[in-house]
């Protein structure tokens, strides 16, 4: 059965051009709106937000208070942009997604939707957890890392400026947030048939080869640490990947008729 035959079960008709780049419209409206509604409220929350970014420094240096100092008349202004911006697409980010998925939801297929569908908390609840494990685990020994650097190059650091601080927080949650989402690109190959698990089987050493590579690209700082605190949870992750569509596979044998 066609993608169009299926759209036709479903009592669609295909849309006009014209009507196409309406609903482009409205998508990115809403994505906008959402987008100004979450960097307003980011804007109100942005000191605590500040608070939050520099918790993990505690027990890395004396004082996280005064160790982040700014030498420019504008850097308290920047971190506020910086808070406010990446706070405003983190929390207009599901209306966001949505709205994309109302747009190309006329182009697929019932089955195809419902499994991106399913993708859509899953593959939020992976962002989530890529953040939390990056905040809670990988922050606080990137900074031990990078300060024995220091260190050991001789260079005296008496502090961090604010905005280069910050950059590298951000930086490094966002690169864990984003890379945790490689697992539910398997998941939802794995349920359109695309790929199987024999395939995730025998490729998996090439696997692990390119999450360790990723990981070093991806990661902010190129110490070994933080690349095996993301590199870890993806390789299980992967193998996690492989059972799921194993198990899936097998339902679909055993299924009469």
């Amino acid at each position: 059965m066609t993608p169009q035959d299926d759209n036709n079960l479903l009592g669609e008709t295909a849309k006009p051009f014209l009507k196409h780049l309406d609903d482009l419209r409205r998508a990115l409206v809403w994505s906008t709106a959402a987008l100004l509604i979450g960097m307003g409220t980011a804007c109100y929350f942005a000191p605590a937000f500040f608070k939050i970014l520099k918790a993990p420094l505690k027990g890395v240096v004396p004082n996280p208070d005064t160790f982040i100092r700014t030498l420019d008349v504008t850097g308290g202004m920047n971190v506020a942009l910086q808070t406010i911006i990446w706070g405003g697409v983190l929390m207009s980010a599901p209306v966001i997604v949505f709205s994309i998925c109302w747009f190309v939801f006329p182009g697929l297929t019932r089955r195809e939707r419902r499994i991106l569908l399913g993708g859509l908390g899953v593959a939020a609840l992976l962002f989530i957890t890529g953040v939390l494990m990056c905040y809670f685990r990988a922050l606080g020994p990137a900074l031990e890392i990078m300060l024995w650097f220091n260190s050991w190059m001789g260079i005296d650091i008496e502090y961090f400026t604010v905005t280069s601080y910050i950059g590298f927080v951000l930086k490094l949650l966002l690169s864990f947030g984003l890379t945790f989402e490689l697992p539910i690109v398997i998941l939802i190959l794995g349920q359109l048939g695309i790929i199987n698990s024999r395939q995730l089987r025998d490729k998996r050493r090439h696997a692990i080869v390119i999450i360790l590579v990723l990981a070093a690209i991806i990661t902010p700082t190129q110490d070994l640490v933080c690349q095996l605190i993301l590199a870890l949870p993806l390789i299980a992750l992967y193998e996690l990947c492989v059972w799921i569509i194993w198990a899936r596979e097998k339902r679909l044998i055993s299924r009469p008729g």
